[in-house]
């Protein structure tokens, strides 16, 4: 699908519901850390000022590279076997067999890992995935299905500079339904945002008559070789999404599941660790990503990414810290 087609679909999107307004999204992003906690409270501008520094004098860099040479904990024996190989997207991008999300009894095969991050006593509960394939979409419904994932993130678009990134998975107008074999999907209501789109989807399993919905949350102001331009956006988009999930693990995908995926994932794990006024280390983060899925935060503009929005963030926390005060 071209560019031009995408751009007269979404024209077909221009109704649309108010699901929530942007000022309760701009609520969401007040983060106020726990009075419990007193590690981040206490060292607030000495940990700005650190991470300044370390921005400054290109310390990020030097992490990056050295998490280049992390070498992989687990094989990928079962994305490689020829049977499966034209279900990934990228055949160099694979999941560890340890952390593959198996479908069905047989436990077949889809390009996806689970990532569990523990965070304060809590266990954070991802599926991080490649952008469905034509033949895949099916597959990655069962998955959904299957681990009762109530809400998918998307962070990227259908096709990005004349390439295809992602094959649409999902109904839209004017169908507004798709019908597979395992599954009826439709679209029960949806807003478009200035940077993200927001769809309800009812999953009807047609073998039981089971009924569920699925909140499908598409960012759409992330270049695919970059960062997206205000911050602000996507820690909108993040603390919307964990406002709205309540069941299974938080699916997220890109083109191939590790880039932006990877700095999803990342950002939503710091933000609760800095809402609950824990000690965090970005370095650490990515580490335990990259142990449950291969190349997860892939590029170093990604990786820096990920430091600039902790200090905006922590300026934010500050500067309404100083309001209060006054």
């Amino acid at each position: 699908m071209s560019e031009e087609d995408m751009a007269r679909r979404m024209s077909l999107l221009s109704r649309g519901s108010t699901l929530v307004s942007e000022e309760e999204l701009t609520q969401l992003t007040r983060i106020v850390p726990s009075l419990t906690g007193g590690s981040l409270r206490s060292r607030l501008r000495a940990l700005i000022q650190s991470l300044r520094r370390q921005i400054e004098e290109q310390e990020i860099l030097k992490e990056f590279v050295a998490l280049e040479h992390m070498k992989p904990l687990d094989g990928c024996r079962v994305g490689n076997a020829p049977e499966n190989r034209e279900k990934n997207r990228y055949r160099d991008i694979l999941p560890y067999d340890a952390t593959r999300v198996p479908l069905g009894v047989n436990r077949g095969y889809i390009n996806a890992s689970y990532i569990r991050m523990h965070i304060g006593g809590k266990e954070h509960f991802y599926i991080s995935t490649q952008g469905p394939l034509p033949s895949t979409v099916a597959d990655f419904w069962q998955m959904v299905w299957e681990n009762k994932s109530d809400v998918i993130a998307m962070m990227t678009k259908e096709v990005e500079l004349g390439k295809v990134k992602c094959h649409r998975y999902w109904p839209e107008p004017p169908q507004d339904s798709l019908d597979l074999t395992e599954f009826h999907l439709r679209l029960d209501s949806y807003q478009i945002l200035e940077y993200f789109i927001i769809r309800i989807i009812e999953i009807i399993n047609k073998q039981t008559g089971e009924r569920r919905f699925v909140k499908h949350l598409q960012f759409t102001t992330w270049p695919d070789h970059g960062t997206p331009r205000l911050i602000q956006h996507l820690v909108k988009f993040i603390r919307y999404m964990g406002k709205v999930h309540q069941t299974g693990p938080i699916t997220a995908h890109c083109s191939a599941g590790i880039g932006r995926s990877g700095v999803l994932l990342c950002i939503d794990i710091l933000l609760s660790c800095i809402e609950k006024d824990l000690c965090f280390n970005i370095k650490q983060t990515v580490k335990e990503l990259r142990h449950q899925r291969f190349g997860m935060v892939q590029t170093k503009d990604q990786y820096l990414f990920c430091y600039e929005v902790v200090l905006d963030v922590l300026q934010n926390i500050e500067a309404m810290e100083s309001q209060l005060m006054e």
